[in-house]
């Protein structure tokens, strides 16, 4: 049930028709300016890793026994959501967007992982 709440609001904010972040856009410029190193490319990716840790972390629960799935699974969303976005006008595929995508999906299998492993007595 988790996982499926979860999908919806990723399906809203990956497809959605125009760039999610908009409406924030001075309020990430806040932050930019004042943060050292800070840029936009770098919150983006940042923001990308955190979009998909979700997905790793709740498909790898579900699946215990199947968890070696999750990260393939995952790139094929993403690599999905990227060419959905190529197609139309107020949004941009990135290949960087699906590197940071899986890098959150792999984040998430091993907070699933060191959740689930068998502990000491």
């Amino acid at each position: 049930m988790l996982f499926a709440a979860y999908a919806v609001a990723l399906a809203l904010i990956a497809l959605w028709p125009t760039h999610v972040d908009a409406p924030a856009a001075p309020l990430v410029g806040w932050f930019i300016d004042r943060i050292p190193g800070l840029t936009y490319n770098r919150l983006e990716f940042a923001a990308n890793v955190a979009l998909f840790v979700p997905f790793g972390l709740l498909a790898a629960l579900a699946l215990r026994r199947s968890r070696y799935l999750v990260l393939p699974a995952a790139i094929v969303v993403t690599v999905t959501i990227e060419a959905w976005q190529s197609l139309g006008d107020g949004r941009t595929a990135s290949l960087l967007d699906v590197v940071a995508n899986t890098t959150g999906a792999a984040l998430g299998i091993l907070i699933a992982a060191y959740i689930t492993r068998p502990r000491r007595r």
